[in-house]
């Protein structure tokens, strides 16, 4: 069949109160004897939907139709098709490079004497700027105004960048700072559960909610039944640009749920819990969809804390089907009476709504019982490492085992206080992980009420802070009075936005700074954040939990994590008396009461009424107008990129890799992080070289994220991370590696343009989980620029391997069980990997060669990991987005 038409008869309608709607009515094909819906996963079921609809007039076929149709539990069909998204997503650490991409791509047409216009957004886009507050203040009644204040005197470049693509780009619409976290905005806003536009009769066509975002994170929405997950900035483009997502139909993990959640446990230990238990099984690139009985009474908010996490246990998506939950949950946060409707009439329609009675097959079926959750934290070091709450004193001691009892005398604000190894010098409530939940966040107001009336307050060495991921959390936590009790123990708003969760910390007080420096200490932070990665949290914290709100307070209070909170006081009351946690801890029903209390749906629409009109500040930024950006060469933040230089019709010829040396060879899980930090830039680093001897003064180096729009930071900053090990300078951590033949050690950059001026390109070789963590595309990008051509790794996380494809980077994964250790390859060997200079066979195996300095060789096979069609054209052109740029030159 052509794009254009369809043997598939199956547009229907329904009646709203708005007027009669068309759908694509998934029964046709069961009439068809292609699918047993019942039996069919939910989240399958849109990717059916989608390729029915799009089969419709493109781009898919009916024959992709029948691929999609032909998932069965045992079986996983081995072909792509084309995924159309409803909708994108940005936050602006990834949304600031994927702009200044677009308007390069601009430039490009441009120089080649095309029509500017034919670049910009077909889909729909959403820009949330949150990433880029930092708690610089804290504890204070101004901290949220003054923080506020340098966000803007940082970011006024990036800024205005944002501003010119929201007036010069269709479809793309910018939430100004201050909103909240993008992923919380989308949950309680932007999204809709079922979707609906104009057709070219003039007619109105329904379709389930589905969208894309630049960052892992975007799975958050799954709690309302909308199929969202995180691509790379470089997949997000060509979708924006009207590329279809090229996909597999993935696996699909059920997890049946049962049970309820027991007094004294939150969502945030339910989440930790799930975590744990898949990263266990092993769910990389596969959905997972949770059903069952507990779903009943499972809060909508509860969904999308462990939606969230998706990224953390490793899953594409983690679905949550339509249902009264779903319902419940848009009216409360003020969703409209048509939007609503449209929602429950297409689900239930569609087979969308969730049937309780007909349970769907999967390929792999797990449950987990809600009544086993316990209090916990996860730490120090990764999200799916759960530790029930008492076991958190010997964690840390068993994790550093160098720790000592000394202390060191500190004075922050006047207060005296000791600090030493397990201090906990950062307290923060944060991320949308968990601040879109009430039940979490009303749970710490109540505590931290709790614990004033025993006359507790937070160790003067903490710095505290609440961050909320929108400002409706605001509202209602001043309704119930809670805000007072938290201001009380430092945890003063100090922004809407990411902050600590994304490295935006801010710097710790410079008494504590100084003891933890000088004396070398394993310092902790407690937050209620998704990733505790090295290095992630603040660069002087070696020891990060993550945490309920509840339980950040708490830790506030006793100030150190090698403890015992189960069993051990938090401190004493005026009286003498010893508090525990079970003293203050607040019951369900007193939280249950204060949110019925606080919380309605007009405090949704009193927020979010003027949320794209943003501050005074943002309103009187100057910004520029035109087809074009009109470039700043002094700018340190924005750049133009050089991915378009010398770009023709063609691709460019590269050559074999042949004589290849190793930047840096790694263990198992090395996060996006790693590869490229998003917090501060040390002077001392080529980043921040850089950055001096372009007269940029210490207080202005703003973070690695904020740069992202400036490639030459960027590419000093790749492999940048302070906690980095590359087994070629094992005794060193940090941007050092070895370069060879000559053995000199040298930083990752500096040896990077000494290969590049010698032309020998690159690779690097990895462990378990390579790229894991968050879907930042400067992880492929830096590498790419730094000429990395090849990574050898033992597994890679499914957005990391795709971006590295989107910039031309191959991935090779290790067969037979080999890893680097059991082929004896230490990094110092010359490596020739013939047959993969601009095409590959996807899936195929090749041999790689690798010669030692004694002139001894090892062979052995690795597996392509271009696994389809179009993933070759991309690494043929030499990324996504040269590919998407010569289409859509062709097509004008």
């Amino acid at each position: 069949m052509s794009p254009e038409s369809t043997s598939f008869d199956a547009k229907r309608s329904f009646e709203t109160a708005d007027g009669t709607v068309n759908y694509y009515d998934l029964s046709v094909l069961e009439d068809a004897g292609l699918v047993d819906i019942a039996k069919t996963p939910y989240s399958i079921r849109v990717l059916l939907e989608n390729a029915l609809r799009k089969a419709d007039g493109g781009p898919a076929t009916d024959d992709h139709v029948k691929l999609v149709a032909s998932w069965r539990p045992d079986n996983k069909p081995v072909s792509e098709f084309p995924y159309m998204p409803g909708r994108v997503v940005l936050q602006d650490f990834t949304g600031v490079p994927v702009v200044v991409d677009i308007a390069a791509m601009r430039d490009a047409v441009k120089n080649a004497g095309g029509d500017s216009s034919i670049i910009n957004p077909i889909v729909r886009s959403d820009m949330v700027i949150d990433h880029s507050v930092q708690v610089d203040y804290f504890s204070n009644a101004g901290a949220l105004a003054m923080n506020i204040e340098r966000e803007f005197e940082r970011n006024t470049e990036r800024y205005q960048l944002l501003k010119w693509a929201q007036g010069a780009f269709d479809n793309l619409k910018i939430i100004p700072p201050g909103a909240g976290i993008v992923h919380q905005v989308n949950l309680e806003f932007l999204a809709e559960a079922i979707l609906s536009e104009e057709t070219a009769d003039g007619g109105r066509v329904a379709f389930p909610d589905t969208c894309v975002g630049t960052d892992s994170h975007t799975t958050m929405v799954n709690g309302l039944g909308v199929l969202g997950w995180g691509v790379g900035g470089i997949e997000a483009e060509a979708v924006m640009l009207g590329q279809p997502y090229y996909m597999v139909v993935p696996e699909v993990v059920g997890v049946r749920l049962t049970g309820e959640l027991p007094e004294g446990a939150t969502a945030t230990d339910l989440v930790l819990g799930i975590v744990q238990m898949l990263r266990e099984e092993g769910v990389v690139e596969k959905f997972v969809e949770f059903y069952g009985p507990a779903l009943d009474g499972l809060p909508l908010a509860d969904r999308a804390t462990i939606a969230n996490m998706a990224p953390e246990y490793g899953a594409t998506c983690g679905f949550f089907p339509i249902d009264d939950q779903t319902l419940k949950y848009m009216r409360d946060t003020g969703r409209d009476d048509s939007t609503v409707e449209l929602a429950e009439k297409y689900a239930k329609a569609n087979s969308f709504f969730y049937d309780p009675v007909n349970e769907p097959e999967y390929s792999v079926s797990l449950s987990f019982d809600l009544s086993s959750t316990v209090p916990a934290l996860a730490g120090p070091k990764r999200p799916q490492d759960r530790l029930a709450l008492a076991e958190v004193g010997d964690n840390f001691t068993s994790s550093f085992a160098n720790a000592s009892d000394h202390k060191h005398e500190v004075e922050v604000d006047g207060e005296k206080g000791a600090v030493g190894d397990g201090s906990v010098v950062i307290a923060a409530i944060t991320s949308c992980t968990n601040t879109s939940n009430p039940s979490v966040m009303v749970g710490a107001g109540l505590l931290a009420r709790n614990a004033r009336k025993r006359g507790l307050n937070r160790k003067p060495w903490v710095k505290t802070s609440l961050a909320p991921g929108s400002t409706v959390v605001t509202r209602y936590l001043e309704a119930a009075g809670l805000n007072e009790d938290l201001d009380a123990l430092g945890f003063n708003t100090v922004g809407y936005g990411c902050t600590t969760c994304i490295g935006n910390s801010g710097p710790l007080p410079q008494s504590v700074a100084d003891a933890v420096n000088d004396n070398e200490l394993t310092a902790a932070a407690v937050v209620s954040g998704n990733r505790n990665f090295e290095g992630r949290v603040h660069p002087q914290v070696k020891a990060n939990y993550l945490a309920s709100p509840v339980l950040v307070v708490a830790y506030s209070l006793v100030g150190k994590v090698d403890t015992d909170l189960v069993h051990q006081p938090l401190g004493q009351d005026d009286q003498g008396e010893d508090v525990y946690l079970k003293d203050i801890w607040p019951s369900q029903k007193d939280i249950a009461d204060t949110i019925a209390n606080s919380l309605t749906a007009d405090m949704f629409n009193e927020q979010y009424g003027t949320v794209f009109a943003g501050s005074q500040e943002w309103q009187d930024l100057p910004a520029p107008s035109g087809m074009n950006f009109d470039w700043d060469r002094e700018s340190t933040y924005i750049q133009e990129p050089p991915y378009f230089e010398n770009f023709g019709d063609e691709p460019t010829v590269r050559p074999e890799v042949m004589g290849a040396r190793v930047l840096v060879g790694f263990g198992d899980s090395v996060t996006t992080d790693h590869i490229s930090p998003a917090g501060a830039i040390p002077p001392s680093a080529p980043g921040g070289q850089f950055l001096v001897g372009n007269d940029v003064p210490r207080r202005e180096f703003n973070s690695y994220g904020s740069r992202r729009g400036n490639h030459d930071v960027m590419v000093r900053g790749t492999f940048g991370n302070i906690r980095l090990r590359n087994k070629l300078t094992p005794d060193m951590e940090g941007d050092w590696t070895v370069h060879q033949p000559d053995g000199e050690q040298m930083r990752i950059f500096e040896a990077s343009e000494k290969y590049q001026a010698e032309g020998v390109p690159l690779i690097v070789l990895a462990g378990k989980e390579y790229g894991t963590g968050s879907s930042r595309d400067w992880a492929a990008k830096g590498p790419m620029l730094l000429g990395v051509r090849v990574v050898i790794a033992e597994s890679l996380e499914r957005i990391h391997r795709s971006n590295l494809i989107g910039m031309g980077v191959l991935p090779l994964v290790y067969t037979n069980g080999d890893t680097a250790e059991s082929l004896g390859l230490d990094g110092s060997e010359s490596y020739d990997i013939p047959g993969i200079g601009n095409s590959v066979e996807p899936g195929s195996t090749i041999t790689v060669t690798a010669t030692s300095s004694d002139g001894s060789v090892t062979k052995f096979d690795a597996l392509v990991r271009i696994d389809t069609a179009i993933e070759n054209e991309y690494y043929r052109n030499g990324g996504l987005l040269p590919y998407v740029l010569r289409q859509m030159m062709a097509e004008a």
